[in-house]
């Protein structure tokens, strides 16, 4: 990966960033990422997003509900939206071949990575929750159906592009880890009585 640094309010902030983004049975997309401050902006406030929802944290077998899953990558959808209207064309300059914006990047993560996992899921999560009997939890219910899994597994995927997309962010908008980074947990003090 080539790029220049520079100093910022955030510490270092890159000039220029390589951008390789594979999408499975898709595409790769990327290249190279030259920030103006609108990108830089724009990419901090997609990766809040992105580091505070499931949609990067690896979602366990017996963990959480597909149903949350889904709404989360909803919400996703409609604040990338929120984030390139409010920014408008300075996020999406016209660029040369091989050189990507911030909304050329967040508009093909959207169509070719999250919009094709809620067109085809929700539906059909949907009709598998309508079936649900009364006396049945929703939790129970959804771990019953026979699709679960393979829902997981889509769900997975599209995690690994927000991962990549969100390690690109982090990188233009030149912050610490948010994602991944853990505080050290620490032991507690013995009593000195």
């Amino acid at each position: 990966m080539r790029r220049m640094l520079r100093r910022g309010r955030g510490g270092l902030r890159s000039q220029e960033v390589s951008v390789r983004i594979a999408i499975p049975f898709v595409a790769e997309i990327g290249g190279v990422w030259a920030p103006v401050d609108a990108e830089r902006e724009a990419a901090w406030e997609l990766y809040v997003e992105l580091a505070t929802r499931v949609t990067v944290v690896e979602l366990g077998e017996d963990e959480g509900l597909l149903r949350e899953a889904l709404s989360s990558f909803y919400t996703v959808f409609g604040t990338t939206r929120e984030i390139l209207r409010r920014y408008g064309p300075s996020v999406a300059p016209r660029v040369a071949p091989g050189q990507v914006t911030f909304g050329l990047l967040a508009v093909n993560i959207l169509n070719l990575s999250i919009r094709p996992l809620l067109s085809r899921w929700h539906p059909l999560l949907a009709a598998h929750e309508a079936q649900r009997a009364d006396h049945t939890d929703p939790v129970s219910h959804e771990r019953q159906w026979s699709r679960a899994e393979e829902l997981r597994n889509e769900i997975a995927n599209v995690r690994k592009v927000l991962l990549a997309l969100a390690q690109s962010l982090n990188e233009v908008a030149g912050v610490g880890d948010l994602i991944t980074a853990r505080i050290p947990r620490q032991t507690p003090a013995a009593d000195p009585s």
